[in-house]
């Protein structure tokens, strides 16, 4: 009887690029290779003569392209877009106490979130971000807004001491937020974390009920901390310590603790931090646009703290854009290192994509280009004028590239973005909507 040849390995979609960057292992770029998709997810990444052994559905050819992980905005308020240029070059607490909560009383509610938020989303796809981490109020309209974007959303259950239209006290908050998450729980595209807004909006009564929580639910906490100097002040005046040193006597420092900003910390802090596993999410634009300062990202790194990148949210940076906050972050180190070998471009895309799936939790299904991974995919064109000679694409995706080159996006190997345009999204819609809130929130005169 005749031996049969054995039968086609196949895939739904077969992706040849210019460069593929997987991310893991890390500096790592793949020339004359294919990545095969199958079930919205990667089923292997093959030189190209070994691909022509399946049989593809369909088959796309991106020559001159650098296809790399989708990225992850660890840090983010979607919703603000609609507060973006609303009250810039102010000090943080002056932007936040005369001009951004007061706006916020004004307008935040559920129809403010879902257009801000279709906006963000709007915006952060267009520019490869398919992940992001968000932190506001009315967090189930922006659940359905990802969601409709296509989009991942690790959802924020933000709690304050203060009341809101949203909630009234700190256990309404996280009624409400808990509530959520477990209405989504089978919701692919949302994950959530606890969000206390900052310590110096939360008590240490609300900080204990999140650690028991974050506990019990194995839930991430992702806050504010060590913005700037005005809070590292009011938190010794208030409680005699520093906000990080509070954190760990309330033993709210672990893993699942997510720092944002982190800009004013010293040694014995960045110890505790690496000491505990716990992860920065670096936003240098907005740091640098509110004169925070700049977190040193060369001394956290070295101690073995994963830092991912966030944007912070429009009203303070005001752009959604990582690919930028990636090239600002490298060049920042760098300067504050008096090192140009410091933060080096692959670590650099390694903060903007696996190391913020691994401060969410997520890093087995997103954040590299392994097979088994969800397609989380993007696709950035290099012919251009901009990118040429392009020598190394790795270089040139951190030092070159800006968001208009991002041509195709797949978020669990469903298309999202094709030759720069959003398939999931009513531009027009998003745009009119944002017009009738300038209107709103500021008249013209």
């Amino acid at each position: 009887m005749p031996l049969q040849a054995p039968a086609p390995r196949s895939a739904d979609l077969r992706i040849d690029a210019g460069w593929i960057i997987p991310v893991e292992p890390s500096a790592q770029v793949h020339t004359g290779h294919s990545l095969l998709l199958k079930d919205g997810r990667i089923a292997a990444l093959l030189p190209d003569t070994e691909a022509d052994a399946w049989e593809c559905h369909e088959r796309l050819r991106l020559p001159g392209h650098v296809l790399i992980p989708g990225l992850v905005n660890l840090h983010t308020h979607a919703a603000m877009t609609l507060l973006r240029g609303y009250a810039d070059d102010l000090p943080l607490m002056d932007w936040l106490n005369h001009h951004i909560w007061p706006a916020e009383a004004r307008h935040a509610g559920q129809d403010f979130v879902r257009d801000g938020t279709r906006l963000a989303c709007l915006e952060m796809i267009r520019g490869g971000i398919t992940c992001f981490n968000d932190m506001y109020f009315f967090a189930e309209t922006a659940v359905e807004a990802a969601t409709q974007a296509g989009m991942r959303i690790a959802a924020g259950l933000i709690l304050v001491d203060f009341p809101t239209a949203y909630a009234a006290d700190p256990d309404g908050y996280l009624q409400k937020g808990l509530a959520l998450r477990d209405a989504h729980g089978d919701n692919p595209l949302a994950s959530f974390c606890l969000a206390p807004h900052a310590p110096y909006t939360v008590g240490d009564r609300s900080l204990e009920k999140i650690m028991t929580y974050a506990e019990q639910l194995d839930l991430p906490v992702h806050m504010h901390l060590h913005e700037t100097r005005d809070e590292l002040q009011a938190s010794v005046e208030q409680y005699g310590v520093r906000p990080l040193a509070r954190l760990k006597a309330l033993g709210l420092l672990s893993p699942g603790l997510i720092a944002v900003h982190g800009v004013h910390l010293d040694d014995t802090e960045i110890g505790w931090l690496a000491d505990h596993g716990c992860h920065v999410a670096h936003c240098p634009a907005s740091n640098l646009k509110l004169g925070s300062g700049i977190a040193p990202v060369a001394r956290l790194l070295a101690a073995g703290v994963n830092i991912g990148l966030g944007t912070d949210g429009a009203a303070s940076n005001n752009r959604l854009d990582l690919l930028g906050e990636m090239r600002l972050a490298a060049l920042l180190a760098k300067g504050l290192a008096h090192d140009p070998t410091t933060l080096p471009a692959a670590q650099a895309l390694e903060m903007a994509t696996l190391a913020g799936a691994r401060a969410l939790g997520l890093d087995q299904e997103i954040g590299s280009l392994v097979p088994g991974k969800q397609a989380d995919i993007v696709a950035i064109d290099l012919s251009g004028p901009g990118s040429q000679p392009c020598y190394d694409p790795l270089s040139d995706l951190v030092y070159s590239v800006g968001r208009e080159q991002v041509s195709h996006v797949w978020v669990g190997g469903r298309l999202r973005v094709e030759k720069g345009v959003c398939l999931s999204l009513d531009r027009g819609e998003i745009l009119r909507a944002a017009s009738g809130w300038r209107n709103a929130i500021k008249p013209r005169r």
